[in-house]
């Protein structure tokens, strides 16, 4: 597997931008490529400052597409696979928690950095039928933020910022987590509001 993996991250670098939206969409649909999406983004943005936002996009978009095969996945037959490995009960219980907090449950694992798990919430998303749309802009947000904080640190620190990442990656995650559930209590409030 450490073969295939040295092999798509040659590929990708040799392909550019359309590399990172290859990798970007493998990674998040069947294959695990840990870290290698998030390597190339600060890689070729370090080598190439004045493609920052080409290369940032294109990681996006190839995770947001990935993401929308392994949501299909979910949709066609997730919820069976699902019934299988656990009680009714706490298939439930989970489903009603995602149809009830859907976007903010993907939204939030999307933009942790590796290893944090995230293939079993968007398959979740699927089972649970979230819409697409709202789906798709989680994705959008989260993966976006994500990539972009990457290309930045890469066009301020340049190759240490993947060291500056695996050193602050919990204080990164943590903030950005605090200020979109910010963000979610204020939306939250507000649709009460309105509703009221």
């Amino acid at each position: 597997m450490s073969r295939f993996v040295q092999w798509i991250q040659a590929l990708a670098l040799t392909m550019g931008a359309p590399g990172i939206l290859l990798v970007a969409f493998l990674d998040s649909s069947i294959l695990s490529l840990p870290e290698i999406a998030d390597l190339l983004v600060i890689w070729m943005v370090t080598t190439h400052p004045s493609r920052f936002a080409l290369y940032v996009t294109c990681a996006t978009v190839g995770s947001l597409f990935g993401c929308l095969a392994l949501f299909a996945i979910g949709r066609k037959g997730g919820e069976s696979l699902m019934r299988r490995r656990f009680s009714s009960d706490r298939v439930e219980r989970t489903l009603a928690a995602f149809r009830r907090h859907g976007v903010m449950a993907v939204l939030v694992p999307s933009i942790l950095p590796p290893p944090a798990p995230f293939k079993i919430f968007v398959l979740l998303a699927g089972v649970a039928e979230i819409s697409v749309g709202r789906f798709a802009t989680a994705i959008l947000i989260g993966r976006g933020f994500r990539y972009f904080v990457e290309g930045l640190l890469a066009l301020w620190y340049g190759e240490r910022a993947m060291a500056f990442m695996r050193e602050h990656s919990a204080g990164v995650a943590f903030a950005a987590v605090a200020i979109l559930g910010l963000g979610f209590l204020v939306y939250l409030r507000l649709s009460r509001k309105k509703a009221a």
